[in-house]
């Protein structure tokens, strides 16, 4: 069945509603961002906003969703790229670490959005939590290519390395922030990998 142009992608005015409130919502956090200056940036009426979005919520979850399928992305690519697996988890480290080294890097979109929304059941946290266990299940899953045993708490380190790069990169030098991690992700792969079942 073909699509209709329509169906297959979603209009101007979402795709500027969305990309203008991701980058102030990265770059200022959500809750100090009202829907006024979004409609005023992204030059669309209110009634456009809400045609596409019921409320800033909905907004909000649009907003990660992108985040974290960009993320899906760089991880997937990695993954794909025929590499070893050391080497991929080596490369996941690497697309870890050209994200801090860009421009207007402000920290984990995730971690940043965690903060704002500190109740377990309210639906931004909720969508935070699914995608840190989507990443911590691949980061597990790659490293039970490499070594089955203990690749659970492999994978829980190798988080906790990219979670304290991700806060660090934007409060200290990205360039060294990077070389650190790094060097973290390559010695905890290489140990996993070289570690003999006990």
């Amino acid at each position: 069945m073909v699509r209709s142009t329509s169906e297959a992608r979603p209009s101007e005015a979402r795709t500027r509603l969305l990309t203008t409130a991701s980058g102030i919502f990265y770059a200022e956090g959500i809750h100090s961002v009202g829907v006024d200056r979004i409609l005023a940036e992204a030059q669309v009426t209110r009634a456009t906003f809400y045609r596409h979005f019921p409320g800033k919520e909905d907004l909000v979850l649009a907003y990660l969703h992108e985040a974290d399928q960009a993320i899906r992305g760089q991880v997937g690519a990695a993954a794909a790229s025929g590499l070893p697996p050391v080497e991929t988890l080596v490369a996941v480290g690497e697309s870890i670490a050209q994200g801090i080294r860009s421009p207007g890097f402000r920290g984990c979109a995730f971690l940043n959005a965690a903060a704002e929304y500190a109740d377990p059941d309210h639906p931004v946290h909720r969508a935070v939590l699914a995608h840190r266990q989507w990443f911590l299940d691949t980061v597990t899953e790659l490293l039970v290519l490499v070594r089955e045993e203990s690749a659970e708490a492999a994978a829980r380190h190798f988080v906790m390395l990219r979670d304290g790069a991700m806060a660090s990169g934007c409060l200290f030098d990205p360039a060294l922030v990077c070389e650190t991690f790094l060097r973290g992700v390559e010695g905890l792969v290489r140990a996993h990998a070289a570690s003999d079942p006990a």
